[in-house]
């Protein structure tokens, strides 16, 4: 069994209770396998078993020797990554789930404002913020042109209050400057107002802030993962290996900054023939699934290229708003319900790794 980076990492991803931002200083020679974990505080009980696993999985992996340190003293007084600055959470928010891709034209914008209408339905409190200062779209897929108004906090100050559609409350670039007119800004800048949206926005209460990413794994990503803690990535990518090269890169990048992956959704992943009543895989056929494989990561969803799904963006009433008894939106609250459970299943890992 040859041994290879891909090999080794999907062992890892594989290892129950182990987060692979704190696996460190991975390095594989001919067939040994050197590295080290930081489960600073960690139960020790919960500790001993996850090295236990990280072994059996390394070893079933093809490896001869692993030389493993678990050194929760000095990671804990090492140096603070970028991803571990400034961390706050948004007051009122319970769970941060930010929909990304690495690529454009792959419908995050699509997904992102269906699924925060299907987890309304569900019966949790939803905001959808778009981040995609440059191109924001949320505004006219969810139909809000609205600018948003302002209040005074006693402790907080100016707050801007999030217009409201189909009971979600949203927040966007594209409502602050409506119209074709651009924005030529650097990175600093896109810090600032990535920053604002989050904690000068009147947010609370919410279960969810669903934040609908641009395309790439640039500055307003590394300000989401160094601002606030996200609880999991939703990753959107459509069946051909054009758009999964970017993906790959959006899911590691991720890994990098420690935020768990939720899963993988593949849209746009078949069309219906109105007279044939058949499939036909028009971009390919088990991308997700080639993903979800190389990640050791769940398929979410698989939703279908359908034009009431487009017609719902352009006019402000996404398919899940549009049709709800219909079977397209029957693939967004099937994905909602599987974004709950996997945002539990990443908790339920977490608190196993504290000991709590």
């Amino acid at each position: 069994m040859s041994l290879t980076l891909d090999s080794v990492m999907g062992a890892l991803r594989g290892v129950r209770g182990l987060p692979m931002g704190m696996v460190k200083d991975l390095k594989i020679t001919d067939r040994n396998v050197s590295l080290k974990i930081n489960l600073a505080g960690a139960n020790p009980d919960v500790v001993k078993e996850i090295e236990l696993r990280t072994r059996q999985a390394l070893t079933n992996s093809g490896a001869s020797s692993v030389d493993l340190m678990i050194d929760g003293k000095v990671a804990a007084t090492a140096p603070k990554t970028d991803a571990q600055f400034n961390k706050h959470s948004v007051p009122g928010v319970k769970h941060i789930i930010a929909v990304s891709s690495g690529k454009g034209g792959v419908g995050k914008s699509t997904v992102a404002s269906n699924l925060a209408i299907a987890l309304k339905k569900l019966g949790h409190k939803v905001g959808l913020l778009d981040s995609d200062v440059y191109g924001p779209n949320i505004p006219t897929m969810m139909g809000s042109l609205e600018p948003p108004m302002a209040r005074q906090d006693a402790t907080r100050g100016e707050l801007i209050l999030p217009p409201e559609a189909h009971g979600v409350k949203i927040m966007s670039m594209g409502t602050l400057n409506p119209g074709d007119q651009p924005l030529v800004w650097r990175g600093p800048m896109l810090h600032s107002i990535v920053n604002q949206f989050l904690m000068k926005v009147d947010w609370a209460p919410l279960d969810y802030l669903i934040i609908d990413m641009p395309p790439g794994t640039g500055d307003v990503q590394l300000s989401l993962t160094q601002l606030v803690p996200v609880s999991g990535a939703v990753v959107v990518t459509t069946p051909q290996e054009v758009a999964m090269q970017d993906v790959r890169k959006a899911i590691f990048m991720f890994e990098k900054v420690s935020v768990p992956v939720l899963g993988v959704v593949e849209n746009m992943s078949y069309f219906v023939c109105g007279k044939c009543d058949e499939k036909h895989y028009i971009f390919g056929e088990n991308g997700a699934e080639k993903l979800a494989e190389k990640f050791n990561i769940p398929v979410l969803a698989k939703l279908p290229l359908h034009p009431s799904v487009r017609e719902g963006g352009d006019t402000g009433v996404p398919i899940a708003a549009m049709l709800p008894e219909g079977p397209h939106a029957a693939a967004f609250a099937e994905l909602g319900r599987a974004v709950v459970a996997a945002v539990q299943k990443t908790e339920a890992a977490e608190l196993e790794v504290t000991g709590f």
